[in-house]
């Protein structure tokens, strides 16, 4: 979905829509108030990536910038709270939710995946 669309001379709207269009299409919705975000010297950087948007709109995209791809992508409504211990966010409507992070470096025009689920595949494969 999103990460297809990170390649040099792109937009951040291309990886915003592709993640919009890919969750509405299969009759999800996204949430809005949380974004993706720039990686570099500190850990929340610009430019913001949002889970929805328009192809062609935003940053561009080059060579040895570093972003997450954090789509929080509901069952239910868009619509979010925030609990008072200023940490936990619950959809409105009480339906599930997934939160996903996905850090991607543009190397060499392509998307260079830099998360990896390789030691808890390998945990999960020991524990079965």
């Amino acid at each position: 979905m999103g990460v297809e669309k990170v390649e040099a001379g792109n937009r951040i709207g291309d990886i915003s829509s592709a993640v919009q269009e890919n969750a509405e299409n299969n009759g999800f919705s996204v949430v809005r108030e949380m974004v993706g975000h720039g990686l570099g010297r500190n850990l929340h950087e610009s430019p913001e990536v949002p889970n929805y948007g328009r192809r062609g709109q935003g940053p561009m995209l080059k060579n040895g910038l570093v972003i997450c791809i954090e789509p929080m992508i509901n069952l239910g409504k868009r619509q979010i709270f925030q609990e008072k211990d200023g940490w936990t966010i619950r959809t409105q409507d009480g339906k599930p939710s997934a939160h996903f992070e996905l850090a991607v470096a543009v190397k060499n025009g392509k998307a260079d995946v830099l998360s990896t689920f390789k030691f808890i595949d390998e945990f999960l494969e020991r524990k079965a």
